[in-house]
């Protein structure tokens, strides 16, 4: 009996470790990674050999453990405000001990500048600040209106520019590629900052809803998702995606009832659906990917390097 009451403790415990490092998220973005190697980053190879590329691999693993790492720091500096934002997830996260996480993360941090070190000395540089910088965001910048939206969405897309400098494709068209993913991600973190109002206050975060109030936090959630009309415009016209531009004219459509839906909103509730609606315009797009006739942007790119 005592045995299989510490058997289900641990199990507890695990769980609240993968609660911790959204373990659910992780796959998803080293999914991202891959499909954004096969079909935009390095179109010219057959995905057979991006998929069997060791450094790859090291880079994406690499870029896996620097998110879980950077999910436990931001778990132990949000401690107090999660318990008034999202007390049921803050119950079962506090099952591990702030010691473990810490011996945890460290772990995962050293682990990371190993398998950089195979990579490569500039590999060695990308993560050691990739690491510093999300634990300079989460101890200071997190608290700042706008720079902490600004780096959160920064170090969101820093994995893509982990393997971007892997390939050295430096083409437009992934930069929009890019601005497009940065401008959906920034628009979350200042929705999640409507969210988390209640416990940003208590716990003295000067966001940008606490600062200034829903309704200047609206007008700029709005001015950025008007602005994402600029990268789908290059997608589409300027820049031959392949059958992707269907994700785009459909994106297009949800992010015009997201700006209905946001005016409405007034409770944690609706901030809620609004993040999660962003979240599926996110995650749809990664999959979405497999959508790119890879052929399109390799002559693509011939074109751009002539002009």
């Amino acid at each position: 009996m005592a045995a299989s009451r510490e058997t289900r403790l641990v199990l507890m415990k695990i769980l609240s470790l993968f609660s911790v490092v959204r373990g659910y998220n992780i796959p998803v973005i080293a999914l991202a990674q891959y499909l954004s190697a096969i079909f935009i980053l390095a179109p010219e190879k057959r995905a057979l050999d991006v998929i069997l590329d060791l450094n790859l691999f090291l880079i994406v693993l690499a870029s896996s453990l620097t998110i879980a790492s950077g999910y436990i720091i931001n778990n132990f500096y949000d401690a107090q405000k999660d318990l008034i934002n999202r007390p049921k997830k803050s119950m079962l996260d506090r099952l591990v001990s702030q010691q473990t996480k810490l011996h945890v993360y460290f772990s995962l941090n050293l682990i990371v500048v190993l398998l950089a070190f195979w990579v490569s000395w500039r590999a060695v540089f990308f993560y050691s600040g990739f690491i510093f910088l999300i634990w300079f965001y989460s101890h200071k910048l997190k608290k700042y209106p706008l720079i902490g939206n600004l780096t959160a969405a920064f170090l969101a897309v820093l994995p893509f520019f982990g393997i971007l400098m892997y390939f050295k494709n430096f083409y437009q068209v992934i930069f929009a590629h890019a601005t497009f993913l940065y401008l959906l991600i920034l628009t979350r973190e200042l929705i999640k900052d409507l969210e988390n109002m209640k416990g940003d206050l208590v716990a003295d975060y000067r966001t940008i809803p606490v600062m200034f109030g829903e309704k200047v936090s609206k007008v700029v959630i709005m001015a950025l998702t008007i602005l994402t009309i600029i990268p789908v415009y290059l997608l589409i016209d300027v820049y031959d995606v392949g059958y992707m531009d269907i994700y785009f004219y459909g994106g297009m459509i949800v992010i015009i009832w997201f700006l209905f839906q946001l005016w409405k909103a007034d409770s944690q509730k609706d901030y809620l659906l609004l993040h999660n609606i962003l979240k599926f315009l996110i995650v749809a797009g990664i999959f979405c990917i497999v959508l790119i006739d890879p052929s399109v942007l390799v002559n693509g790119r011939k074109l751009l390097s002539c002009i």
